[in-house]
């Protein structure tokens, strides 16, 4: 799955920003305010991120967690990126990019901003902020998003960074693939 992953191709973690934020690999510093935002968000977060909400329960779980995303940065497994607002400093949630490493290389990409957060455009320019990141830094072919169908607020997301929707699967395969999810992708090709 990482063969593509070496050494050599270790993406920098210097800060990405736009007019608005600030994405950066998480510090031990940003503990608080991460378990914060999950803790108090977490009914609106569990149908969407339940694995990051059930391993979130404590100061200490988000600790670790954030150790974890250290290592998965250095392995190629997983990009994460806490999202801040420049000019106050705040935490409003976060994007990470998780390749596969097989050609043609796909990342997924991931994203969810605190309740306060959202309506204000963060997640449009988080999302076009790591496209560069993920078509540049991590070489992929395409990027994909995953959406809940009840959520068309993401949907728009999606389409306003200039993913298009994946058409169904044939019929024969829809009785495997859950279809609340819809699958939006962008190829590298694509303008920026």
């Amino acid at each position: 799955m990482y063969a593509r992953f070496s050494s050599r191709f270790t993406p920098s973690r210097a800060p990405l920003c736009s007019a608005r934020l600030t994405l950066r690999p998480y510090l031990p510093s940003d503990v608080n305010a991460f378990f914060q935002l999950i803790d108090e968000d977490r009914p609106r977060l569990r149908p969407a991120f339940p694995t990051r909400e059930m391993s979130v329960q404590t100061p200490d779980d988000a600790a670790q967690v954030l150790a974890v995303f250290e290592q998965d940065w250095t392995s190629g497994r997983l990009y994460v990126l806490g999202i801040w607002n420049t000019d106050t400093q705040a935490y409003l949630g976060d994007i990470s990019l998780k390749p596969n490493w097989t050609e043609p290389v796909t990342a997924e990409i991931g994203y969810y901003l605190a309740a306060s957060a959202e309506g204000q455009g963060y997640a449009r320019e988080a999302l076009q902020a790591v496209l560069h990141f993920g078509f540049t830094m991590l070489e992929a072919s395409r990027l994909l998003i995953r959406c809940r169908a009840d959520n068309p607020r993401s949907c728009a997301v999606a389409e306003s960074a200039g993913f298009a929707p994946l058409p169904p699967r044939p019929k024969l395969l829809r009785a495997f693939t859950d279809q609340s999810i819809l699958y939006y992708i962008r190829k590298r090709e694509e303008p920026l």
